[in-house]
């Protein structure tokens, strides 16, 4: 990851971002525009890269998102709702919170099975859902070996 991002010019876009979305929401009664999908996905992992020391892959790689420096398959999730969906089993699970105007915390950190195992049944989309709050819970039963190490606080 580039050590040398101007962490404060992010915000101040995704703040932008943000305020946009509200201020067309407002105009627009019973419409959303949602910060989601490509933008969001690749807001997470730019900063998971940065927190975790991480490798991307080359964006939309089928499978995992990141690589760990010794080679561990990583996906990630960043959602500004209250859950984030999977599509398949990935090795290790990263997922990042971040609320409208605050700042990203990270949710889960652990072994991907474990979300896996207590997403909910698969969507048409083929995606199965988990909740932020269980994720969270979740997290408190992963030990320190089976976290990958954080090496700085979130810069957003």
């Amino acid at each position: 990851m580039n050590e040398t991002v101007d962490w404060d010019k992010v915000a101040r876009y995704l703040d932008a971002l943000y305020e946009a979305s509200e201020g067309l929401e407002d105009m627009f009664a019973g419409r959303k525009f949602t910060l989601d999908g490509h933008l969001v996905g690749s807001v997470g992992e730019v900063v998971a890269a940065y927190l975790f020391d991480l490798e991307l892959n080359t964006a939309s790689t089928q499978g995992h998102d990141a690589k760990t420096r010794d080679g561990k398959d990583v996906e990630i999730k960043l959602t500004q709702r209250t859950s984030v969906a999977i599509r398949h089993e990935p090795d290790h699970l990263i997922a990042l919170h971040q609320p409208k105007g605050g700042p990203v915390r990270v949710v889960y950190n652990g072994p991907g099975s474990i979300a896996w195992s207590n997403a909910g049944k698969m969507q048409t989309n083929g995606q199965r859902p988990i909740s932020v709050s269980r994720l969270a819970a979740l997290y408190e039963s992963v030990s320190a070996a089976e976290r990958l190490t954080q090496k700085r606080e979130p810069p957003i």
